[in-house]
């Protein structure tokens, strides 16, 4: 048998193993791919399809050119988006700091500041939010305290508004930001500051030439996270603001149980997810995901 035979039996060989390892991968995911269909393709196709779908069973577009000509979903939106940005921007002004307080402890110190941090999970969201009714309202515990000492001659208006709203989606979606920040602040070599350092610079210049860009990833991460959740936000917004506060997913809610008109919701949440889809793809050309997960 000459060398040129067996070289082609090999070449047969391998590729006949190299089919059957794509078959077993093949089998392996086709029962995830039936879950990533039956749980995110079909509801999605199924909103998809409702929102061209009227009361009486036809196929129409107004619910769709009802959004672009009514000012109110237009002034939804922009609520929607005001209260998204101006609570990433908080929870990055209060957890960046505290974060990097929490990554310069040590481990067993900065573990259970940690633990600290993810208590509130271990407590319903509705409990939190009604936690905050009771303290920012106008007979609660802080304008009484306020009163008492004399700091207020009335009570604050801290409640139903866009002020009581964003309390109570701050301290939730807090968590969210610190958790990817704190992985990738922890996972920051200190030799590189030490380094900043020996070549003479001080605290304050190492800190922003190293030590914050190498955190970036971390905070965009957190960021979009915080960004993301809060356009879909409905319990807090819907008790905080006492209604006069209205986001996309209360208008989803009362367009469901008020009208009755799923096309209507459908429509809604279909424009939504598109908006959410672009942010996060916009977001992927300044970050690629690799960055945003990196740990230094």
């Amino acid at each position: 048998m000459t060398a040129i035979v067996v070289n082609e039996i090999n070449i047969k060989s391998l590729r006949q193993q190299e089919t059957k390892e794509r078959l077993v991968m093949i089998g392996l995911t086709i029962p995830y791919l039936l879950i990533v269909i039956l749980l995110i393709i079909v509801p999605i196709g199924w909103l998809f399809g409702t929102s061209f779908v009227d009361q009486d069973g036809s196929f129409t577009f107004k619910h769709y050119v009802r959004l672009v000509e009514s000012k109110a979903y237009y002034r939804i939106f922009i609520t929607t988006f005001e209260i998204s940005i101006f609570t990433t921007l908080i929870c990055i002004l209060i957890g960046y700091p505290l974060t990097y307080f929490i990554s310069q402890l040590p481990r067993r110190f900065a573990n259970l500041c940690m633990i600290a941090v993810l208590i509130p999970f271990w407590t319903s969201l509705l409990v939190r939010t009604y936690a905050w009714l009771v303290l920012l309202q106008r007979k609660g515990l802080l304008n009484n305290f306020g009163i008492e000492l004399g700091l207020l001659s009335e009570p604050l208006p801290l409640m139903h508004n866009m002020t009581g709203t964003l309390i109570g989606m701050v301290h939730i979606m807090l968590p969210f930001l610190i958790l990817p920040l704190y992985a990738n602040m922890r996972a920051i070599d200190t030799d590189y500051l030490k380094a900043a350092s020996s070549m003479g610079a001080n605290q304050l210049r190492a800190f922003w030439t190293i030590f914050f860009p190498l955190s970036v990833p971390g905070l965009l991460a957190g960021s979009l996270i915080v960004f993301v959740i809060c356009l879909g936000f409905y319990v807090t917004p819907a008790v905080l603001g006492g209604g006069k506060v209205i986001m996309v997913s209360m208008k989803i809610q009362s367009n469901i149980e008020l009208f009755f008109s799923w096309g209507a919701a459908s429509a809604l949440g279909v424009v939504l997810l598109v908006m959410t889809i672009a942010i996060l793809y916009i977001a992927s050309k300044f970050v690629s995901l690799d960055q945003m997960s990196s740990r230094g």
